[in-house]
Formats: C-alpha cells, structure tokens, sequence
C-alpha cells in the first residue's frame, strides 16, 4: 500500500481507563506539549479525528459550513 506524502498512521492501545498516549513521532511533528488542548471529533460512520489547537477553527468552520450546505442543524449534547 502507497501511502501519500505528508500522510501518517500510529497504532497505539486504549488502556483499561479509555486513554491512551499520542505516539511521540506524532507529538513532535504537530507540537504537542504536556498541558495542550485538543479537540476530538467523532463521526458514527468515519470515526475519530484529533485535532491541535492550532487547526481547530480551520476545521470547526469547514464542519459547520458543510453542514449548512446540506441543510443540517449542528446539534449540541
């Protein structure tokens, strides 16, 4: 399998209190300091997303401005 450039994938175990450590590779290439926030995203049907603070709003826009293309309502638990 070919994978694309600038594309990564880590395996990594959820222990038994669901968390779970963000390889260190992965940390170094977007910054991740102890104390960082980040945002987690799931979709049913595509999964999980994380995301540094930094691409948040870039990515928070795109989410809400789908989804008003499609005529969805965001929804809030």
């Amino acid at each position: 399998m070919r994978i694309p450039e600038g594309k990564y994938a880590w395996m990594v175990k959820i222990g038994e209190r669901g968390q779970f450590v963000i390889p260190k590779e992965a940390r170094e290439m977007f910054d991740l300091q102890p104390g960082n926030e980040i945002l987690v995203l799931g979709d049913v049907k595509r999964g999980i997303a994380i995301l540094p603070k930094a691409l948040q709003k870039e990515y928070i826009a795109k989410i809400f401005s789908e989804m008003e293309s499609n005529g969805e309502e965001a929804s809030y638990e």
